[in-house]
C-alpha cells in the first residue's frame, strides 16, 4: 500500500508506523501494452534471472530490503535442487533511471527475466526499458496501475483482499456495504476495488464517504460516516484505512458516534495484525481482516532466521516468491513468457498459493481473520489450491 501519514498524531493514533506490505508512489506510471513473449527456457540450461533490488539509494531502509530481498532470492534458489539459477543482482536505489538502465543492462548480459524492482515508478521504467525484447518484469510492487503488457506485480493487491473478503461476506448473507475511504491515493484505489467486489459478488453499496487524511478531518468524518451507515441499513463497514495512520482514529471515533460492532460488521482492506497496538481498538473486536496462509508465512520466517539470524523484512518473501515462480516452470518443461507465467494452477510461495493473471496483477490465496478478545483468529482458512473455495 501507500506509505501514510497524519499531519496530526494524537493518542488515539499513536501506532508504531509499519512497513507496507507493497510500495506505490503518489503519482500513476503508465502500463505497457502487450506482454513479453518470453524466452523459451532450454532443459539442463541455467534460468538466466537478473534481480533489481532499492540498493545504492543512500537510504538505510532501501539497503536493508534490498539485501533481504537478496538473501531470500538465494534461499529460493538453493531450496530449487535440480533448476539451476544463475542470479546476477542489479542495484536500482529508488530512481526509475537507474531501473531502466539496470533492465537494459541485464537484458544485455542475458537475462532471460527480470525479478524486481521495489518502486513502481522503478518498475514502470524497467517494463518500458524492455518492451520488446520478449522480456518479461515480476516487480515487488502492488500497484495495479503498472500491471499489464510485460510487467506483472507480485505484492498483494487491493482487489484480492476486497474479492476474497466480500465473498466471504455474501456467505454470510452480508450483502449491505458502506465504505470509508481516505481521499487520498491508497483510499481512492480502495474504495474502487471494494465497489467493483460488491457488484461482482452481487451485493450493493449503500454509501461512501471520503476524508482528508488528518487527525481532524478523520475524527470529523466519523459521525458523519455513522449517521449515513445506520441510515442506508448498512450491513457492513469496509474501511480502506490503515493502521499507521487513519484506522486507530476511526476505530475509536466510529463506536463513539453509534455505529458499534454489535450494529454492523467492519471489514478492513488492510493488515490490522500488524500493529500490536491495534488488536485492542474497540470498533474492531469482532471485525475481519485478509491475512496470508500463517502456515506457509511462519515456515519461511523460521527458516531465513536460521538461515540468516535475523527476522526477514515483510517483503522479502516476495523475492522468494519470484524464484519459486521462475523455478517451478522451469521443472514443468514451461518458458517465461506471459501465457506460462499465467498458468491457472499457480505456484505456491511463502504466504499460500498465489497465480499471475493476464492483466498484470495477481491472486493469492488469503485467509479471513477477526479479533476476539484482542487476539486474531482465523474464521476461514487460506485456501490450498485454485480450484477450492476462496476465489
Amino acid at each position: 500500500m501507500i506509505p501514510r501519514s497524519l499531519s496530526r498524531r494524537k493518542a488515539a493514533g499513536r501506532l508504531l508506523a509499519v512497513l507496507s506490505a507493497a510500495v506505490l508512489t503518489a503519482c500513476a506510471p503508465m502500463s505497457m501494452p502487450g506482454g513479453g513473449g518470453g524466452p523459451a527456457l532450454t532443459p539442463g540450461e541455467p534460468v538466466q534471472v537478473a534481480l533489481l533490488v532499492p540498493g545504492g539509494s543512500g537510504v538505510a531502509s532501501d539497503a536493508f530490503l534490498a539485501e533481504n530481498l537478496e538473501n531470500a532470492a538465494r534461499m529460493a534458489v538453493r531450496d530449487l535442487g535440480d533448476v539451476e539459477i544463475d542470479l546476477r543482482v542489479y542495484d536500482t536505489g529508488a530512481n526509475p533511471t537507474q531501473a531502466a538502465n539496470a533492465a537494459a543492462n541485464a537484458a544485455n548480459e542475458g537475462a532471460q527475466v527480470v525479478l524486481g524492482p521495489l518502486y513502481a515508478e522503478s518498475a514502470n521504467a524497467a517494463g518500458v526499458a524492455l518492451s520488446g525484447t520478449g522480456i518479461n518484469v515480476l516487480a515487488f510492487s502492488n500497484n495495479p496501475t503498472i500491471a499489464g503488457g510485460n510487467v506483472f506485480v507480485l505484492g498483494p493487491t487491493f482487489r484480492n483482499t476486497a474479492n476474497r473478503l466480500v465473498s466471504w461476506g455474501m456467505g454470510q448473507g452480508l450483502t449491505r456495504y458502506y465504505v470509508a475511504h481516505a481521499d487520498d491515493l491508497q483510499g481512492q484505489l480502495g474504495l474502487a476495488e471494494i465497489q467493483a467486489a460488491v457488484q461482482r459478488a452481487g451485493g450493493t453499496v449503500v454509501g461512501a464517504r471520503g476524508y482528508a487524511l488528518s487527525q481532524q478531518d478523520v475524527q470529523a468524518a466519523a459521525g458523519p460516516i455513522a449517521s449515513e451507515a445506520q441510515a442506508a441499513g448498512a450491513q457492513v463497514l469496509f474501511l480502506t484505512a490503515g493502521v499507521n495512520a487513519d484506522l486507530p482514529i476511526l476505530a475509536t471515533a466510529l463506536p463513539e458516534a453509534g455505529l458499534t460492532p454489535d450494529a454492523v460488521r467492519y471489514m478492513g482492506l488492510t493488515r490490522w495484525d500488524v500493529a500490536p497496538q491495534a488488536l485492542s481498538l474497540p470498533g474492531l473486536q469482532g471485525g475481519v481482516f485478509a491475512i496470508p496462509n500463517t502456515a506457509t508465512q511462519a515456515a519461511f520466517d523460521q527458516r531465513y532466521r536460521s538461515t540468516y539470524g535475523e527476522e526477514p523484512h515483510p517483503l522479502a518473501g516476495l523475492a522468494y516468491d519470484g524464484i519459486a515462480a521462475i523455478g517451478a516452470l522451469a521443472q514443468r518443461g514451461q518458458g517465461l513468457g506471459a501465457q506460462d507465467l499465467t498458468t491457472g494452477q499457480g505456484f505456491q510461495g511463502t504466504q499460500g498459493i498465489f497465480r499471475l493473471l493476464s492483466d498484470g496483477t495477481n491472486q493469492r490465496g488469503v485467509a479471513v481473520a477477526t479479533i476476539r478478545n484482542g487476539q486474531v483468529t482465523v474464521i476461514d482458512p487460506a485456501p490450498g489450491s485454485f480450484s477450492g473455495t476462496g476465489f
